[in-house]
């Protein structure tokens, strides 16, 4: 298994005393979605989370995590959120506004804390994986860990 040098999301979870595990495992460039990490892992694709980012029209920034195959409902999260309407940013946008790249943005260790809203489905498993912040590294931890770690609520964001 080759070393993986410790992420800011890792850092992060290490200062907040959360038990996690680090699990690499082959990227493909062409197929970066949760989907292709579900299949690489032999895991269930409602137990990867996927890190969305989103502009509301009054609230500016914030992030959606949801199951892997689900799509947000951008009503429902302009609603949760405060906002009347709300968009995905634009992939450009991501490095220079989280720190992260597409396929490795983790909802921990963001460069600035975003208000973060989790799927309710994120409590009905012991353990689930989300981006570690970087392609390649997933954290498999526990679901009250990772909502306590991104400072997340929950709730209904999927279509």
């Amino acid at each position: 298994m080759k070393s993986t040098h410790k992420t800011n999301a890792a850092r992060l979870l290490d200062q907040l005393k959360i038990a996690y595990d680090l699990i690499p495992y082959e990227v493909d460039e062409e197929h970066l979605g949760a989907e292709h990490t579900a299949e690489v892992l032999g895991e269930p694709i409602e137990r990867i989370f996927k890190t969305l980012v989103l502009r509301g029209d009054r609230t500016g920034l914030f992030v959606c995590v949801i199951p892997g195959a689900e799509e947000v409902d951008l009503k429902k999260a302009a609603k949760v959120t405060g906002n009347k309407k709300v968009e995905m940013i634009h992939v450009k946008e991501l490095l220079p506004l989280t720190g992260y790249i597409r396929g490795g943005c983790s909802p921990v260790g963001m460069k600035k804390a975003l208000p973060t809203w989790f799927h309710t489905t994120l409590m009905d498993y012991d353990t689930v994986y989300c981006s570690a912040g970087q392609r390649g590294l997933q954290f498999r931890l526990a679901p009250a860990d990772l909502l306590r770690a991104a400072k997340g609520t929950l709730a209904d964001l999927i279509v």
